[in-house]
Parts: structure tokens; C-alpha cells; sequence
């Protein structure tokens, strides 16, 4: 799917060799006003700031959303410069900085262990905390699961008796964040009304209901998690019900765009080699997929030698690291593409920049580009 002319104009405007992220922050907006009105009322819209944790989107997404959730002292500083409104803030190995910044700043925080308990009564006894619990029984369907398995997030809930009893800390209530990438709505919607009914059913009268992100989209077509469904869940008086979406907010606001360096047929493979890749955006690669691409043409061609071109072929789009496994997508059929031009792939505003190996080979980075 060709980007919308705005994307385009903004990549035609940039220094050659082109390598770029470009993030829509009136598509941000809109998204996040898209997902409130699919929520349940009343409900807490929080912002996953590890999808993408760019300034310019944070600050677009802080004043849309009722708040940020942070899952490091980093990520905690960011959200405090963005004007986050409230922020909740999660992860299993909190250093005691960044519990005390945290604290410091009247932060929600969603304790992982009955270790972890203990410290944070230890440096702030009386304190309200948030207990994450790896609940027991079958996790939904997507990418990750949090819950329901062996992962290092959580209290097991064959321990919530104990960490209940731990003195010092008061818990308001349960994070409860189960699945990354779903894509079935009504599953959801019944995940989040049967972790209503397991929070009310362990006798603190929960104030906070985390029921965490995980709202999926697939980045092999168009398609997203439908929402529609999660309108429907009742949320009991009294109770916080708080989403954390990150990827549904950010991934449909971005693209990255790189240029194409050479294009080469190797023991009959044919490649588009370009500025950039999997150090840039690893998503593919660590998920073992191929992420689609549209050929942005660029016509100019202002060297005397041939240009390298190929049409009506299947083509791999390939980086510039020295491993045959930098690659964003394979056998992608184009009509042509030739060097010079530049391969634009959508979905990329989550999860692209943030969780790739930057430095490998000390490459220049993508410029950054805000519309």
C-alpha cells in the first residue's frame, strides 16, 4: 500500500541516500481517539512508551491518552518530559533507583515478585502498589504470552496468598497483561471480563484492574484487532480499569524508508540492497517473517554509468549489515525497482527503532522526520 502523500512528500525532500522514519503525529492522535471510543466507560487509556518512545510521539500520544506506562528509569525520565498526566510503570528487574525516582514521583507501580514487595516497603513503607500476577490456565492467542507459562513476569498465583501478606506495601489491585500482538477482539473482550472476575473474587476490593496491552495487528495485510467488542465489558464501580496499548497506537502513525544501493541477482535470487535494515528495523528478523514494502520510484538518475534494474520479479529486500541475515522481506514481487529508488514499509511506527542493534557496524542512523 502506497503512503499517503504527506509520507511521500516529506521522503522526497530528504538528502540522498534516503534512510528514514517518518512519524504522522496527527495519525497518532487519531488512533488514540479511535481506541477510546472502542474502550469500555469508564477505562484508563495508557501509552506503552517501549512501542516507540520518539519525544515528538510521546508528547502527541501524553496529551491524548490518560497517561504513559514506563517499564524502565529511562523510559520514567522520557515520560516525565513528555507532561505524562499519570504514569504506571512495570518490569521485572526495577534497579532501587529507579523504584525511589518512581516513588519520588508518585508513580503507579506494578510490583513483579514478592522480592520486590519487600523492597519497595523497605524504602517507602505504607506505599500503594499494583501486583502483577502470572495467572494459571491457557493465555490468548498472539505473538507472546505473558501469563499461563513459564515467563519471568509476575507473581504466580499459587503465591498471591503470600505476597497478599507482605507487611509494609498496601495493593490496590492487579496487572494482569497476558498477550502480545492478539488479533481476536471478542477473546479479548472475554479475557478482560474474566480478569474483572478473578480480581474481585480475591477479597482486597481491587481499586485497579491492569489489563495491559496486547491489541494486535498483522503486518502481512491491513488488518487490525477489532476493538468493537471490549465495548461491551462492564467494569464494576470503584474500579480502575486500565489498558496499555502500544503497538495498536503507534505502528499504523510510522514508516521507514530506505534507498535502494544496488540491485544484484545472485545463484538466481535477486536482491534490492539497501541504506539501511535490521539494525534500523529488526521486527522481521526477530519475528521471522517479511514485511511488505511499496516501491517509492525515483526517476532522477544523475551518474553516466548503467542504473541497476530489474522488472516484474521477485525481489528480496536486503540491508547493508555483513550478515546474510539482515534481511526485511523476501520474494516480494515488483514491477520494477532499480537503485536509486526507495522501498517505503508501512506499520513501522512500533517496535521498529527501539528494539534494533543500533550500533552494529557504527552505520549512520535514520534521520527521524516528524509530520
Amino acid at each position: 500500500m502506497r503512503p499517503p502523500e504527506h509520507v511521500v512528500e516529506a521522503l522526497r525532500s530528504l538528502p540522498r541516500p534516503v534512510c528514514a522514519y517518518v512519524y504522522d503525529t496527527v495519525a497518532l492522535r487519531s488512533r488514540a481517539e479511535v481506541v477510546r471510543q472502542r474502550l469500555p466507560v469508564p477505562a484508563s487509556l495508557m501509552y506503552a512508551v517501549k512501542a516507540n518512545g520518539n519525544p515528538s510521539v510521546l508528547a502527541a500520544l501524553a496529551s491524548s491518552c490518560d497517561g504513559l506506562e514506563v517499564a524502565s528509569g529511562g523510559e520514567l525520565t522520557l515520560a516525565r518530559a513528555a507532561g505524562a498526566k499519570r504514569i504506571v510503570f512495570g518490569g521485572p528487574a526495577k534497579t532501587d533507583a529507579e523504584l525511589v525516582a518512581a516513588l519520588d514521583a508518585g508513580v503507579q507501580i506494578n510490583a513483579e515478585s514478592v522480592h520486590e514487595l519487600h523492597r519497595i516497603a523497605a524504602l517507602r513503607p505504607g506505599v500503594e502498589v499494583v501486583l502483577r500476577v502470572n495467572r494459571a490456565g491457557a493465555a490468548l492467542s498472539g505473538s507472546h504470552s505473558m501469563t499461563g507459562t513459564s515467563t519471568p513476569f509476575g507473581v504466580d498465583s499459587s503465591l498471591l496468598r503470600a505476597a497478599l501478606a507482605v507487611p509494609g506495601v498496601r495493593i490496590i489491585g492487579f496487572h494482569l497483561h497476558a498477550v502480545s500482538n492478539n488479533l481476536d477482539g471478542h477473546a479479548h473482550a472475554a479475557f478482560v471480563e474474566e480478569a474483572l472476575r478473578w480480581s474481585l473474587s480475591t477479597g482486597i476490593n481491587p481499586r485497579v484492574v491492569n489489563v495491559g496491552g496486547g491489541f494486535g495487528v498483522d503486518y502481512l495485510s491491513d488488518a487490525s484487532m477489532d476493538l468493537t467488542p471490549l465495548s461491551s465489558v462492564r467494569v464494576p464501580p470503584g474500579v480502575d480499569l486500565i489498558f496499555e496499548p502500544g503497538r495498536y497506537l503507534a505502528a499504523d502513525a510510522g514508516w521507514y524508508a530506505a534507498e535502494v544501493i544496488d540491485v544484484k541477482t545472485t545463484h538466481g535470487r535477486t536482491f534490492a540492497v539497501l541504506r539501511g535494515g535490521t539494525h534500523h528495523f529488526r521486527l522481521p528478523a526477530a519475528w521471522g517473517y517479511d514485511h511488505p514494502f511499496t516501491v517509492l520510484p525515483v526517476d532522477e538518475w544523475p551518474h553516466p554509468y548503467p542504473r541497476p534494474s530489474v522488472s516484474d520479479t521477485p525481489v528480496d529486500a536486503v540491508g547493508e549489515l555483513c550478515t546474510p541475515r539482515d534481511v526485511l522481506c523476501r520474494g516480494r514481487h515488483v514491477s520494477r525497482v532499480r537503485a536509486g529508488d526507495v522501498l517505503v514499509f508501512g506499520r513501522t511506527g512500533a517496535y521498529g527503532w527501539d528494539i534494533s542493534h543500533h550500533d552494529f557496524l557504527r552505520h549512520d542512523p535514520p534521520d527521524f522526520v516528524i509530520v
